[in-house]
Formats: structure tokens, sequence, C-alpha cells
């Protein structure tokens, strides 16, 4: 497990609230995308103790597999159904719904192609 560096839980809840509607994230996306590379279990713990106050439901494993409690996989699955998100079996279509992230700000002089 990676040492706890102050400030880790508050970068990743900034983060879980600028997924939007429709899209979703792993674990591990999410805790890169916070600064905080290999620290996808603490994302597990950040939702735990969010108590749903964050949209926990946009959050899933690696390949867009639901990867909470029994009991709660036909609610995650239901909410993400409700804002649009379709699966392919028992998984997210992540082609379709995986979230891009924060976008980056250009470096000057950098030409995107």
């Amino acid at each position: 497990m990676p040492l706890q560096k102050p400030g880790y839980e508050e970068a990743i809840r900034r983060v879980i609230l600028r997924i939007p509607r429709g899209k979703v994230a792993t674990y591990g996306q999410v805790a890169a995308e916070a600064g905080y590379p290999g620290y996808h279990r603490q994302v597990v713990q950040v939702l735990r103790r969010a108590h749903g106050s964050l949209p926990w439901q946009r959050v899933l494993g690696s390949g867009g597999l639901i990867k909470v409690p029994p009991a709660e996989v036909q609610e995650q699955r239901l909410l993400l159904e409700m804002e649009g998100v379709r699966f392919r079996g028992r998984r997210v279509d992540m082609a379709a719904h995986q979230w891009e992230g924060i976008p980056r700000r250009r470096r000057p002089g950098s030409v995107s192609g």
C-alpha cells in the first residue's frame, strides 16, 4: 500500500465530483487523475466514507466491472442506466462511456494533432 500523503482524500473527492453524468471512471483512473497513481484502494475508502455524498456509481473496477458489495450491484447498475450508461453483459461499455479525464493545459508552443 502506498504511504498516506496529506491531501489525497480531497484530491480524490474533487476528481470524482468532476465525472459527468453518463460517464464513468475506474478506481485507478480516479487515483491517477488526482495525482496519486497507485491509490486505487484509497479511492474505495474515500467513497465508503462519503456515505453517498459523491456520485459513487460512476466509479468502477478496471474494464468497466462493477466492484461493489453484492447487495449494491443492482443499485449501481440502475443508477448508471438512468444516466444513459450502456452495458455489455456485466460490464459498462467503456468505449462509449469512459470519462476522458480532466483536460490538461497545453504548453505554449505545443501543437495538437
